[in-house]
């Protein structure tokens, strides 16, 4: 493999700042050392947020043409492709993913992503005239009636470990774009990848304060970002509990909150369409282990071809090997570290107590003694009252439910805290699109796994989260409205 991106320290208002303790970064495959990085000071974080406080005030990349803001963000970006190399590894080394996936599902995704949301914002109106009835301006005396989108200021960016640089991309490109200065707080777990990112800025002259990325192995920092009073705006993906607590910091200041969060989603079969479970079902937990908010881990199957389908989901995750990144046979890696691989074991055992059947793995793959693994496993439910139905366990767990008409299916799906994605399948796709508008998540994929793309918007109902990222929305997100009713003096 090659050498790891070389940064091992946070970058803040333009240049590197050491500290005095270290974190120590781990191998998820095989538990062993990467590298230790500087923890960031918490005063350093603070100077974080007031350099950043300082360049939006002072206008030294709010007031930047957009035209010039797009060439500087595209010179950054062709930072990150110029590292690639070095990027991949780093991502492969810290969470323990599969090559593939770090290249098509982070970097290439990533880099695409970015590209097209600098397009995009380049292509909507950030002031246009507002409609308001003619007779209303006429009553006004001739009153010009302006809508203007303009940036929100200060906006704290924290990621997680799954995902880091596709949700980097995904936070950083439309904030800086919209004229926001940014803080970008990667998850303690895989903290070298986002480094990239400070060496970009430096490399591409964004002003200091525009950009800072900040290292930390706790969640002072953190708490920070997201309740310091020259912090206007948070964009947080991660679980619902956190998210919770990340609004309660923000309300005193009432900052304005997007949010990513949790999700238990449902892929649905209609009777027609039952023999495309066994791929839906590998899917779930290929590449990413289950490591994804939108996951679809509850599969809903007529309930007369249940066992049908638990047999060949089954024998499906039979055949996924299971290895570390440098096993090219392997088409899923580890968890990414000991507690989350406990959590999968105490669901499964939770399943069990309360009425459902491990009908494929349940444990720990034989022969990987190091590294946190845990095997696909496939959960036969009695109903969606059972724990591994209701709460994210983030790991590579399908659980199998049996609906009695599509009635049924959609109160089942419905019946969740959350709201972040779903599929589903069927060879009438008017049936499956009318069961699709039926469902309450923030996406729904009628056929297909999943679209990605600067151009449409994903995010959650309920307890999945707040707001949205990509697409027009997703610009709009980092932007404020302000409205100007403008009238020669007489």
């Amino acid at each position: 493999m090659p050498d790891l991106i070389a940064e091992r320290c946070s970058y803040i208002a333009g240049s590197w700042v050491d500290g005095d303790e270290t974190l120590a970064v781990e191998n998820p495959a095989d538990e062993s050392h990467v590298t230790d990085v500087a923890v960031a000071p918490l005063a350093e974080i603070e100077r974080a947020v007031v350099e950043a406080r300082r360049c939006f005030d002072a206008g030294e990349w709010a007031d930047v043409p957009p035209a010039e803001r797009a060439q500087v963000l595209h010179a950054l970006v062709d930072h990150v492709v110029a590292r690639r190399d070095a990027l991949i590894a780093t991502m492969v080394a810290e969470a323990g993913q599969p090559v593939s996936f770090a290249e098509r599902a982070q970097f290439g995704a990533g880099v695409a992503l970015a590209r097209g949301t600098i397009d995009l914002y380049l292509s909507m109106p950030h002031e246009d005239t507002n409609p308001v009835p003619v007779d209303e301006l006429v009553r006004a005396g001739g009153v010009l009636s302006i809508r203007r989108h303009e940036p929100v200021g200060v906006v704290s960016a924290i990621t997680p470990y799954n995902g880091a640089i596709i949700m980097a991309f995904q936070k950083l490109i439309p904030a800086l774009m919209a004229g926001n200065s940014v803080i970008l707080r990667p998850s303690p777990l895989t903290p070298v990848s986002s480094l990239l990112f400070g060496a970009a800025a430096q490399a591409a002259g964004l002003p200091a304060g525009a950009l800072s990325v900040v290292v930390e192995g706790g969640a002072g920092g953190a708490e920070l970002l997201t309740s310091h009073p020259a912090v206007d705006m948070v964009s947080f993906t991660g679980s619902t509990a956190v998210g919770r607590r990340i609004l309660a910091q923000a309300a005193p200041t009432v900052k304005r909150v997007a949010l990513e969060l949790g999700g238990k989603s449902a892929q649905i079969y209609l009777p027609d369409a039952v023999g495309r479970a066994a791929a839906g079902a590998a899917a779930v937990v290929a590449a990413t282990a289950g490591q994804a908010c939108v996951a679809a881990t509850r599969m809903l199957v007529p309930a007369d071809r249940k066992d049908e389908v638990v047999e060949a989901v089954s024998r499906a995750y039979a055949a996924i090997t299971v290895g570390p990144p440098s096993d090219p046979a392997a088409r899923m890696g580890p968890l990414i570290n000991a507690a989350a691989r406990e959590r999968c074991e105490r669901f499964v055992a939770d399943a069990q107590l309360h009425g459902g059947k491990v009908a494929f793995g349940g444990g720990r793959p034989a022969g990987l003694d190091r590294g946190y693994y845990f095997e696909p496993t496939v959960l036969d439910l009695p109903d969606n009252t059972n724990p591994a139905a209701r709460e994210e366990i983030f790991g590579p767990v399908l659980s199998i439910l049996g609906y009695r008409d599509l009635d049924d299916a959609v109160r089942i799906a419905n019946d969740s805290d959350y709201g972040l994605s779903g599929q589903v399948y069927g060879a009438d796709l008017t049936a499956a699109t009318a069961v699709a508008r039926r469902l309450r998540t923030g996406a729904v994929n009628v056929n297909v796994g999943g679209m990605f793309s600067a151009y449409a918007p994903s995010g959650g109902y309920k307890h999945s989260g707040l707001g949205r990222e990509r697409g027009p929305d997703g610009i709009r997100a980092f932007q404020e409205v302000k409205h100007l009713a403008i009238k020669e003096q007489s």
